[in-house]
C-alpha cells in the first residue's frame, strides 16, 4: 500500500479508470442477466453508448481507494464491482441529465449524448437499464460480499441517488430557475444533486471492506467535503472554460438563471472556499497519515480540474 501512495495522482486515476472501463465492458456484454432471456441490442447499445466514452472515473476511484485505505490487503474484485454499480448510477444520471426536458446538451464528454446518438425514448429506457443495473450487481451473490453487507450499499445507494439525495437535488435545481434560492437553498441543493453519490462512494469503501462505523462516517464526511468542492469547482468552470475543453456545453448556468454560488458570491470567494474544502478534507484524513496520500490528492484535484 505505502508504494501505491508514491504513484502521481493522475496516473494513479486513469489506471483506476482502465480497470473500471474493464469491468463496465463486463457488465455490459451480451450475456443475458436473468435466465436466458437476452436484453434488447438497441438498449444494449445506448447504454454501452452513455458509459463507455471515457470520463475520468472519479467515483469509482474513491470507491477503490477508500477501501485499499481501510484494508489494504483486501480483495479487490468487490470493491471494482461496487465501483462500476456506482459509475453505471452515474451515467444514467447524466443521460436523463442531458434530455431536451433537462438540461437539454447535445453533447457529453465529446460526443453525441444518447439521445442525439439515438433517440429520446431509447436514452430514458437506457437510462433506467443502467440505474436497475446497478442495484442487481450490488445485490447478487455475485459479488463476493455477506448478505448484510449486500444489503449496506444497497440501502446507501438508494438513499444517495434518490429523492433524498441525487434525484431529489435535480429537483431543486429545476425549482431554482424560477425561484432562486438562498446561500443555505443552493448548498442544500449541490449536497443532494452532486455530493450525495460522492459521499456514497467514499463511505462504500468502510462497507465493504467491514471497517468501523467510526471510519466509515469519516470517509463520509471526507466525500461531502469533495462533493461540496467538485459543485463549486465545477459552477466555475461552467463560468470560465470553454465547450472544447469541457466536451460539453458551458455558460448553460448563466443563461438559464440557475442560482449558484458563485453567481451570489463571485469567483474569487467561491475559489477561497475551494481552498477551505480542500483542508477540511485533508484534516479528515490526517489520522491515517500517508497511507491517505492519494485520497489527499483527489481533494486537490476535484478544486483545481479544468474539466
Amino acid at each position: 500500500m505505502a508504494a501505491r501512495n508514491l504513484i502521481p495522482f493522475e496516473a494513479a486515476l486513469m489506471a483506476r479508470a482502465d480497470q473500471v472501463e474493464a469491468r463496465l465492458r463486463a457488465l455490459l456484454d451480451d450475456r443475458p442477466l436473468s435466465g436466458e432471456i437476452a436484453r434488447p441490442r438497441r438498449l444494449l447499445a445506448a447504454m454501452r453508448h452513455g458509459v463507455l466514452n471515457g470520463g475520468k472515473r472519479l467515483r469509482p476511484f474513491l470507491v477503490l481507494e477508500s477501501a485499499a485505505l481501510l484494508a489494504p490487503d483486501h480483495d479487490e474484485a468487490p470493491a471494482l464491482t461496487v465501483a462500476a454499480a456506482l459509475e453505471c448510477v452515474h451515467c444514467y444520471s447524466l443521460i436523463h441529465d442531458d434530455l431536451p426536458a433537462m438540461d437539454d446538451d447535445d453533447l457529453r464528454r465529446g460526443q453525441p449524448t444518447v439521445h442525439k446518438a439515438f433517440d429520446e425514448a431509447t436514452a430514458i429506457l437506457a437510462g433506467d437499464g443502467l440505474l436497475t443495473l446497478a442495484f442487481d450487481t450490488l445485490a447478487d451473490e455475485a459479488l463476493g460480499l455477506p448478505a448484510d453487507r449486500r444489503a449496506s450499499l444497497v440501502l446507501a445507494l438508494a438513499r444517495a441517488a434518490g429523492s433524498g439525495g441525487m434525484v431529489g437535488g435535480q429537483m431543486l435545481d429545476i425549482e431554482a430557475e424560477t425561484s432562486a434560492p438562498d446561500e443555505a437553498g443552493i448548498i442544500r441543493l449541490q449536497a443532494m444533486k452532486t455530493g450525495a453519490l460522492i459521499r456514497f462512494a467514499c463511505e462504500a469503501g468502510a462497507v465493504l471492506t467491514g471497517a468501523s462505523a467510526s471510519d466509515r462516517e469519516r470517509l463520509a464526511e471526507f466525500g461531502s467535503a469533495i462533493g461540496l468542492a467538485f459543485q463549486l469547482a465545477d459552477d466555475l468552470l461552467d463560468l470560465t472554460a470553454d465547450a472544447g475543453t469541457m466536451g460539453k456545453a458551458t455558460g448553460k448556468d448563466a443563461a438559464a438563471g440557475k442560482a449558484t454560488l458563485v453567481a451570489l458570491h463571485g469567483e474569487a470567494w467561491a475559489r477561497r472556499q475551494l481552498s477551505g474544502l480542500v483542508e477540511q478534507a485533508h484534516a479528515l484524513l490526517e489520522p491515517y497519515g500517508e497511507q491517505a496520500a492519494l485520497l489527499k490528492a483527489a481533494a486537490h484535484f476535484v478544486a483545481i480540474r479544468s474539466n
